[in-house]
């Protein structure tokens, strides 16, 4: 299985979005090359820490890029495969790893062979690709047929992962995709709902081309180790704690948090040995700056997003804090075109991105911040403490959301001195304890080994 993952900072774009494609594709202009905005975009990322990007859907698709039409070629709306191509290497050139997303359950109505049972109804050869595809009834949109949609969406059409057919076109997408543009992973769409035997399947093919292939499914509910061990994907989106990450801070309640994080990366932890994918938000959720009543606490929040076990993912924009939330009818607001130039201003936190930079270098350096163990020191409504630990090094974190400075007093034996990753200082311990303030909306990390990067 990859393991490089638990050592990155991911940055999650939305192409469609970030790039202001048209809304809906019309299938006949040339292409639009809107992908190559992105490598002026890559100073940035590596100005904040990041080591990976997760690029959202990029397959020709109608709309938003989940209701794909052809699996093999990148959306004219975005540019060509050669535009791609051309990204993802000079994301490589840059020591960027690349992972894509994977729509692998479901496609457009448009999508070709669809289209083909549409227009031909019972002597479509294609028929059996879609799930509890039938004849004899009449879907709303007025086939002469019933299907089966993703969550009930029957715009996104649900296919039969256990056809061979089906099968042998997904993997041969995925090949493709591997083969043209050198990707570093996927992450799959919809995971919680994609048959396990197709994900094992999916898995054994990558890992048989490159062993270091990275997989991580969306889900949402559920026992994370249905979707992520040995023999399937290595890692799903952590959910649980994406909830508690803000609503802890919104509630004053860091014992919602605290809950969570115990329960899987405690002693005895459900999930101590996954490196899961944690986000504060990403395109199907109200961007966390929309969700906190106080922009400061954006800053506690980074500080534990980047400290708490598991690999940490940024959402475009949100490192400036842009805020934006979805309608019941629309995602839009989620997953605006933005300007590398015109971010910051748009944003309530533009000094945000420089906290992440610096955590993205803490974590870096830090083995313990990256694949320690987790213990709980503490809790309070507004403070929280606890420690990573490997053999070389221990690190103690404490967060504050209070608007005043916390104090705290812990147990150091052993140790002379703590040195504040963070902040730039070096405490000394006295009789086995240290001392001191957590500034507002902040944090300490006081490790036992190394100075302040």
């Amino acid at each position: 299985m990859a393991d490089w993952a638990r050592d990155a900072v991911f940055y999650h774009i939305y192409p469609l979005g970030l790039c202001g494609a048209p809304l809906r594709n019309d299938f006949v202009s040339p292409p639009e090359p809107r992908l190559e905005q992105l490598h002026a975009w890559i100073g940035h990322l590596r100005d904040l820490g990041v080591t990976a990007v997760y690029i959202g859907p990029l397959f020709e698709s109608s709309a938003h890029g989940y209701d794909t039409v052809d699996l093999y070629h990148v959306d004219r709306r975005l540019g060509t495969d050669g535009t791609l191509e051309r990204l993802v290497a000079d994301l490589h050139g840059n020591g960027i790893r690349v992972i894509l997303d994977a729509v692998l359950n479901h496609v457009g109505r448009e999508f070709w062979a669809f289209h083909d049972v549409r227009e031909h109804g019972e002597s479509s050869p294609y028929g059996s690709w879609f799930q509890d595809l039938r004849f004899g009834g009449r879907s709303p949109y007025g086939d002469p047929f019933t299907y089966q949609g993703w969550n009930g969406h029957l715009g996104l059409v649900k296919l039969d992962l256990r056809n061979a057919a089906v099968k042998e076109h997904l993997l041969g997408a995925v090949a493709s995709w591997m083969d043209a543009f050198d990707i570093d992973g996927l992450r799959l769409d919809a995971a919680d709902v994609i048959d396990s035997a197709f994900l094992t399947e999916l898995a054994a093919f990558c890992r048989a081309r490159r062993p270091d292939f990275w997989l991580v499914g969306e889900v949402v509910h559920g026992d994370y180790r249905r979707w992520a061990g040995p023999h399937i994907l290595d890692s799903v989106t952590n959910y649980e704690c994406y909830k508690g990450l803000w609503s802890s801070l919104a509630d004053a309640n860091y014992f919602e948090i605290a809950y969570a994080l115990n329960r899987q990366f405690g002693d005895g932890g459900v999930y101590r040995d996954l490196a899961l994918y944690n986000f504060a938000d990403n395109h199907d959720v109200d961007r966390v700056a929309s969700s906190l009543r106080n922009c400061d606490h954006l800053f506690p929040l980074y500080c534990l997003l980047f400290t708490m076990p598991g690999v940490p993912s940024i959402y475009y924009g949100s490192e400036w804090g842009l805020e934006g939330r979805r309608t019941r009818t629309d995602d839009r607001p989620l997953r605006p075109a933005l300007d590398l130039a015109g971010g910051p201003g748009r944003g309530a936190a533009p000094e945000l991105a420089g906290a992440i930079a610096r955590l993205a270098r803490i974590r870096s350096a830090s083995p313990a911040l990256r694949r320690g163990d987790y213990r709980q020191l503490s809790v309070a409504h507004e403070q929280l403490a606890f420690a990573r630990e490997t053999a070389g090094e221990a690190v103690t974190v404490i967060l504050n959301a209070s608007g005043r400075p916390a104090p705290f007093a812990l147990q150091a034996p052993h140790v002379d001195r703590l040195v504040d990753l963070l902040n730039g200082e070096t405490l000394r311990v006295a009789g086995g304890r240290v001392s001191g303030e957590v500034p507002a909306t902040w944090a300490r990390i006081l490790s036992t080994a190394g100075d302040a990067p």
